[in-house]
């Protein structure tokens, strides 16, 4: 599916001196936040549309297309505090969190050049990083019925 960029965003990504390159915004949403949390892979804080995305370095590969199975993205932050690894045990490993990715030049914050909003599974977290996996969830592989009868379900039956 082609997307469609602004023609600023074309220029700076594919000029060989660009004064400036896409930064890559987070928004991670989860029942135990009480807001939202965000960041930016820079070191200057940024506002997009009205939300203040606090400069944080952290290492994300964006979303490939692969031939069979679902899209992965892969996300590492550094365990810079007890908030993050408190919210992890709290919410079971962040089970149920979702990230919202986001690419948009500090020159134009408000426009969205490209987001994708994935499922945050697969955490792990050592002394240095908290790293995680994001996903779609695979709704075609799933069981159309909650319930199948078989002998070991229900023996009564056969």
């Amino acid at each position: 599916m082609p997307r469609n960029y602004s023609a600023a965003y074309k220029d700076k990504v594919n000029s060989t001196g660009a004064n400036e390159s896409p930064l890559l915004l987070l928004e991670i949403t989860h029942a135990n936040l009480p807001a939202p949390v965000r960041v930016v892979n820079d070191n200057q804080d940024l506002t997009s549309n009205g939300n203040l995305f606090v400069a944080m370095a952290f290492e994300a590969t964006l979303p490939d297309e692969p031939e069979e199975g679902m899209p992965r993205a892969q996300l590492a932050v550094d365990n810079v505090g007890k908030d993050l690894t408190g919210w992890l045990e709290s919410s079971g490993g962040g089970q149920g969190a979702q990230v919202r990715m986001m690419q948009v030049l500090r020159s134009a914050p408000n426009t969205i050049e490209w987001e994708v909003t994935l499922d945050l599974n697969n955490v792990s977290l050592d002394m240095l990083r908290v790293r995680g996996t994001l996903s779609f969830e695979d709704l075609l592989n799933r069981p159309a019925v909650a319930l199948t009868y078989r002998p070991d379900v229900a023996p009564g039956l056969y």
